[in-house]
């Protein structure tokens, strides 16, 4: 790791760190944006179908994939610690993990999807759609799975702008084909939001096929030799792997979900309202991006700095972090509560959804603060292998208290259908305190045991 001494050089060097990650999460964040945008000029039914499906997808994805994640904190320490011969055996086993996670969702996904779709009350329109967008995405998991392994090694190494250079090539890819399949362009039938969940799912295969071919050829990934000498599977490596990926996952999948489940529990109210709410969602989401890179680049700043065992430069750059973080949040406010009417008109030409969308923005601009302080204190407590406390922290703040609280003015209030994002507003902002307090005391407990090493 590249070792700074005064704070303008370690601004410096995080930046070098996220910009690259942010314009990747950006690029990843557009296949999803340009699913709803491009569904949503096709048909209001279809863009309440994809709003469904992608509320169940994306929990379980972003949830198996945040075990996977696990493997840029123990393969950063241990680049920090020289220990670079383990590395490799690291990668592997997450391969076996991502093949069996793949195996796991598609099984879940064939049985489950009507069952679980059947307790939502939709129309049956919109119940279709949902179905087939989710069957379509199964074509992507395995790419998907074993793509983000090599993004977690790939990040590890501080190598971020090649996670960037590959995830840029994809976005045209990926609008090319919505435009094909979701049109019907070039002689193929127009399957709406069906199409969408194809050609994000044909991404994934290109992802993954550039992503093997950089890390097999250029420097320093092939000195690692990752895909040379396969090790077995091994129940200890996985053991290691899990112990601080599962944490990670359930702690994503926690928050999520959380987003998820109000979309479903909204699913009660108008197919209009359920579109100004996915509109909502869906450009919070991108703002979102910019708390979310920084948390992403905290766990390998903080990781490579417990591996060299310099404790102090760790906690620096965990505040650095969100200080960063809590200076974008008020330019998110501001962009959320000035420009609320024009970015509603760019998804939709419908009046009352526009209207509708606008008022959601209203409350998703009151939990910016919360989610930029929340987002990389989390990234840095993960570069500590803090783990654990992280993910009953999230599942008290978010599910025990925020979604509850949630339903509860949603249910019993004049507030209706923005009852639910107030408890979203609950949930984040005590999640931020909550896991502020936990990486203050550890940072303490660390200063006593090994002084200002």
């Amino acid at each position: 790791m590249h070792e700074t001494k005064t704070l303008p050089e370690k601004s410096k060097y995080m930046i070098k760190i996220v910009a690259p990650i942010l314009i990747t999460q950006v690029a990843l964040y557009l296949m999803t944006f340009f699913d709803i945008l491009m569904t949503s000029k096709y048909s209001i039914d279809h863009l309440a179908g994809v709003s469904i499906g992608s509320s169940i997808w994306v929990p379980v994805y972003t949830g198996l994939t945040g075990i996977l994640i696990g493997i840029t904190p123990i393969v950063a320490q241990l680049i920090g610690a020289k220990k670079k011969e383990d590395v490799r055996t690291f990668v592997q086993q997450g391969f076996y993990i991502a093949l069996l996670l793949a195996f796991l969702v598609f099984i879940g996904i064939v049985f489950l999807i009507d069952p679980v779709l059947h307790l939502i009350p939709l129309e049956d329109s919109v119940r279709i759609v949902a179905k087939k967008y989710l069957y379509m995405m199964c074509i992507g998991l395995i790419p998907l799975f074993l793509y983000s392994v090599l993004r977690s090694f790939i990040d590890a190494l501080a190598r971020t702008r090649v996670s960037m250079f590959i995830t840029l090539l994809s976005v045209p890819i990926n609008i090319f084909l919505n435009y094909v399949f979701i049109y019907g362009k070039f002689g193929f039938p127009a399957l709406g939001g069906v199409g969408a969940g194809l050609g994000s799912a044909l991404t994934y295969w290109f992802i993954l096929v550039i992503a093997v071919i950089i890390v097999a050829r250029k420097r320093p990934f092939v000195e690692l030799s990752i895909f040379k000498g396969w090790s077995k599977p091994s129940l200890s490596k996985f053991g290691v792997l899990t112990k601080i990926g599962l944490p990670i996952g359930l702690s994503l999948f926690a928050e999520t979900t959380i987003f998820s489940a109000v979309t479903i529990l909204m699913s009660t109210y108008s197919t209009e309202v359920i579109s100004a709410h996915q509109i909502a969602m869906n450009f919070t989401s991108l703002l979102y991006m910019v708390p979310l890179s920084i948390s992403m680049g905290a766990t390998i700043l903080v990781g490579h700095a417990i591996g060299a065992k310099r404790y102090n430069d760790a906690k620096t750059y965990s505040w650095l972090s969100v200080g960063s973080a809590v200076f974008f949040s008020f330019i998110s406010s501001s962009i959320l509560l000035l420009l609320r009417e024009p970015i509603a008109s760019l998804y939709t030409d419908d009046p009352y959804v526009i209207t509708l969308t606008v008022e959601f923005f209203f409350f998703a601009a009151l939990f910016q603060l919360s989610d930029a302080i929340q987002a990389p204190v989390q990234g840095a407590l993960r570069g500590y292998k803090d783990v654990t406390i992280t993910f009953i922290m999230a599942i008290i703040s978010y599910w025990i208290i925020g979604l509850p609280t949630g339903y509860l003015i949603a249910t019993y209030t004049s507030f209706e259908r923005f009852g639910y994002w107030i408890g979203l507003i609950v949930g984040l902002t005590l999640g931020a305190l909550t896991l502020g307090t936990r990486l203050f005391y550890l940072q303490r407990k660390i200063a006593k045991s090994f002084g200002d090493e």
